[in-house]
């Protein structure tokens, strides 16, 4: 017992960094389950992608001016809302066109700035992959804010939010904007990218907001149970990704996401051994009254 205590707890017990990495872990998968779960039941993964590459050229700009990184996030996810909007507005282009161009354009953009400095280099990497063993306090609070914002507004908007998931005419119909409610949906993706970036990075903050919420969806059928279920398995995710991470010298947001993802795969692989046997039970027992009465 002591010496699977030492395996499983020790690391995060003993070390500051990594509890601190846990907790501020724990809240992004919290705020990326009750998120992601309407990323996915809305069809949003593609502007989810493209706001979370989106940010990088604001936190390029921002780190070389000498401003807050997540001063530049959200400068970058505002203008990428905002010019899918445009464009959409002012061409007979369909929304995933214009996403796919803003995408390619902001990660071009962002490349561009990263170029214009030497010594860059790690600075791009905390962007793209996170630090999440250097979160400070601060930090931790500020991602506690913002989940709990994350999560009155699912509670306040739950309704519309519900149906425009599944029936935007049905929501209008009921007197909700469907287009007011989507544009609600996009700033929480927003938001979510710009606190969390700093702990897993814009390249696998996309990973933490779909790979859970997907999982959950293999189960759930009520969109409660499918955000409670996709912030478990993402918390279950960033654990064991932390203590892979400890334990074998991994990076620590790479093994989180990768975690995450190996979640999904299992989980729908068990599905699909579930249904199979289920079929082959179903299928015996209408089979043996046949053989009997032969």
């Amino acid at each position: 017992m002591t010496a699977l205590a030492s395996l499983l707890v020790t690391p995060f017990s003993s070390n500051g960094f990594m509890t601190n990495a846990l907790v501020a872990g724990i809240l992004v998968s919290i705020a990326c389950g009750i998120v992601g779960t309407f990323v996915v039941l809305r069809g949003l993964a593609f502007i989810g992608d493209a706001l979370a590459h989106g940010v990088l050229p604001g936190v390029a700009a921002a780190l070389l001016l000498g401003l807050p990184g997540m001063l530049g996030a959200a400068v970058g996810s505002l203008a990428m809302i905002l010019g899918i909007g445009f464009v959409t507005r002012k061409s007979n282009l369909s929304s995933d066109t214009a996403i796919g161009l803003l995408f390619v354009g902001m990660l071009a953009l962002g490349v561009a700035i990263v170029s214009r400095s030497r010594s860059f280099s790690g600075d791009l990497v905390r962007i793209l992959f996170g630090e999440i063993l250097g979160i400070s306090s601060a930090e931790i609070l500020g991602q506690l804010v913002a989940t709990a914002v994350m999560a009155l507004v699912a509670a306040v908007f739950y309704r519309p939010f519900l149906l425009l998931c599944f029936s935007p005419e049905q929501a209008e119909t009921s007197g909700f904007s469907a287009r007011r409610y989507h544009a609600v949906m996009l700033t929480m993706i927003a938001v979510t990218v710009v606190v969390s970036f700093r702990t897993v990075g814009t390249l696998l903050v996309f990973g933490m907001l779909l790979a859970p919420a997907a999982t959950a969806a293999l189960f759930s059928r009520k969109i409660v149970t499918m955000i409670a279920a996709s912030s478990a398995i993402g918390i279950a995710a960033v654990y064991l990704g932390l203590l892979s991470s400890y334990q074998f010298n991994l990076a620590a947001g790479a093994s989180i996401t990768l975690v995450a993802t190996l979640i999904f795969f299992l989980a729908l692989t068990a599905k699909h051994v579930y249904r199979r046997v289920a079929r082959l039970g179903a299928s015996s027992r209408q089979a043996s009254p046949e053989g009997s009465a032969a």
